[in-house]
C-alpha cells in the first residue's frame, strides 16, 4: 500500500512518518511527500526514506499509485484538500481539527458517504480511552451521571520551539499562524480542546447541548486561549471539557462518573487507568474501592494502524470517523457561540452514521 502526505511540517515529522514506517513490514510505503519548503521536504525524504517530493500537492491526487492521502496540512486547508482527496479516490487520514465552520463539515461528511474509501478523522483515541469506554457499556460504572476532561499544553510557540529543532530552523514568526485570527479563525479550542471533547464523546455518546465560556488570558491572540464547555449527552448526562494553551506543566485528565462507580485517567498511581467501586451505597465515610485496569493494547492504540485495518477491511473507523469529526466541529462551534451569547445551544449533528 503506497501512502502520500501532504503537508511536511511538523505533525507529519513527529506523528505520521515515524507510525507509518512501522507499518514498512506489512507492506506501507510513504512513497510521496508534498510540502511548501524545499529545505523540509529534503530532509523529510532522506530521514524516512521517502523517494518523491513535490511543491504540488495536486501530483498525489493524480498519482494512480498512491493509495492512501495523510492530509497534515493547517486546519483551514483541511477540508478543501480532503475533498480533492476523496474525489481523487483515495482513502483519507485527516489531521483535526476537522475545520472550522459547518458549510465545511457538512460537505465532508457529504463526500464520505458519496465514497467507498475509507476515511479517518482525527482525534484518535488511544487505548485508555477504549478501555473505559467498554467499562461503561459493560455498566460497570451504572448509569451515567457526568465526566470531565481536561486537555491543555504551552500553546504553540512552545509546540513549535521543537518542531524548529527537528527542521534545524531558526525562529520563524510565520509558524505561528495560530494566533492570527484572520488565518485560524478558532484558537485553543479547536487546537487542544478537540481532544477534550473527542475523548468525552467517545466514552459518553452524543452532545445535545452545550454552554460556553472562553478567554483570552496571556497569548499575544484575539482568539481563546483558553475555554471550558458544559455538555449534555443524549444519556442525560453532564460533561465538562477544559483546554487551554496557558498550561506548560501540560495536563491530561478524564473522570467519569456513574451510579455504581467511577473511572479515572490517569489512575490513582499514576498511570494507567482506576475503577472505584463504592465501598458503601449507604454510608458516606466507607472509602471506595479502587481497582487498577490495564488497557488493551491492539491495532485500535495506533491510528495508522487502525486505518490500514479498516481500509483493508473494507470499513469505516469506529470513532475516529466523518461524522464524529463533524459532531465534534459543532460542538466546539457551540461552545463559541454560547461564549457569546451566555445560552445555551442546541447540536443537530449526531457522533455516528445516521
Amino acid at each position: 500500500m503506497n501512502i502520500g502526505i501532504i503537508g511536511a511540517g511538523g505533525i507529519a515529522r513527529k506523528l505520521h512518518l515515524p507510525q507509518l514506517a512501522d507499518l514498512s513490514d506489512e507492506g506501507v510505503r510513504v512513497t510521496h511527500l508534498a510540502g511548501r519548503k524545499q529545505a523540509r521536504l529534503s530532509l523529510l525524504a532522506t530521514q524516512f526514506g521517502v523517494p518523491n517530493t513535490t511543491t504540488d500537492y495536486r501530483e498525489l491526487l493524480a498519482d494512480d499509485s498512491i493509495d492512501g492521502i495523510v492530509i497534515a496540512l493547517p486546519h483551514p486547508m483541511h477540508v478543501p484538500i480532503g475533498l480533492e482527496a476523496i474525489a481523487a479516490g483515495k482513502h483519507i487520514l485527516m489531521q483535526k481539527p476537522l475545520c472550522g465552520n459547518m458549510e465545511e463539515a457538512d460537505a465532508f461528511v457529504d463526500a464520505a458517504e458519496r465514497s467507498n474509501r475509507c476515511i479517518l478523522a482525527l482525534p484518535h483515541y488511544g487505548a485508555e480511552i477504549y478501555a473505559v469506554r467498554n467499562l461503561v457499556n459493560k455498566g460497570a460504572i451504572g448509569k451515567l451521571s457526568g465526566a470531565h476532561c481536561r486537555v491543555s499544553h504551552g500553546g504553540p510557540e512552545v509546540y513549535y520551539a521543537e518542531i524548529r529543532d527537528y527542521f534545524n530552523e531558526g525562529s520563524d514568526d510565520s509558524e505561528l499562524w495560530f494566533f492570527a485570527e484572520g488565518e485560524a479563525s478558532v484558537g485553543a479550542l479547536f487546537d487542544m480542546g478537540v481532544y477534550a471533547i473527542g475523548a468525552l464523546v467517545a466514552v459518553m455518546g452524543s452532545v445535545v447541548s452545550v454552554m460556553g465560556q472562553t478567554a483570552t488570558v496571556d497569548k499575544p491572540t484575539g482568539l481563546e486561549d483558553t475555554a471550558t464547555l458544559i455538555l449534555r449527552f443524549e444519556n442525560g448526562a453532564i460533561g465538562c471539557a477544559e483546554t487551554g494553551w496557558c498550561d506548560p506543566a501540560r495536563t491530561f485528565q478524564l473522570s467519569v462518573h456513574g451510579t455504581r462507580g467511577k473511572v479515572s485517567i490517569p489512575g490513582a498511581t499514576g498511570g494507567g487507568i482506576t475503577h472505584y467501586e463504592p465501598g458503601s451505597y449507604t454510608r458516606e465515610d466507607t472509602p471506595a474501592i479502587p481497582h487498577a485496569v490495564e488497557p488493551n493494547r491492539d491495532d485500535t492504540f495506533d491510528s495508522h494502524r487502525l486505518w490500514l485495518n479498516c481500509i483493508r477491511s473494507g470499513r469505516q473507523p469506529e470513532l475516529s470517523n466523518a461524522w464524529t469529526a463533524r459532531h465534534i466541529t459543532e460542538i466546539m462551534l457551540a461552545g463559541l457561540e454560547s461564549s457569546k451569547s451566555g445560552s445555551s445551544v442546541a447540536i443537530h449533528s449526531r457522533a455516528h452514521k445516521a
